[in-house]
């Protein structure tokens, strides 16, 4: 009879201790995701913070704007424009004849 309740005590304390461990495993992955989870958030923040960023910076106006000022750009006028005309081209591709 001594030796069954050792054997059950033993028993009864390796499960206690596979308890506990599973526990701690379970309280380390819950942390973990929620870590996983909180920096998945932030990422999308981020990611909608950059595509306004490129929406306001690709904005017509704002181009441009930078175009002017930067660039010192003018815009085209009529009186400005130089028109090519290309002679059509006459003979054969292969070569002269």
């Amino acid at each position: 009879m001594g030796r069954l309740s050792f054997l059950m005590a033993i028993v009864l304390m390796v499960s206690a201790v596979s308890l506990v461990t599973t526990r701690y495993q379970a309280r380390q992955l819950f942390i973990e995701l929620d870590r996983g989870q909180s920096q998945t958030h932030q990422l999308d923040n981020e990611w909608r913070q950059l595509q306004l960023d490129r929406a306001e910076l690709a904005r017509n106006a704002r181009v441009d704007r930078t175009a002017r000022d930067v660039l010192k750009m003018i815009s085209i006028s009529p009186d400005r424009t130089i028109y090519l005309n290309q002679a059509p081209a006459t003979g054969q591709a292969g070569g002269a004849q």
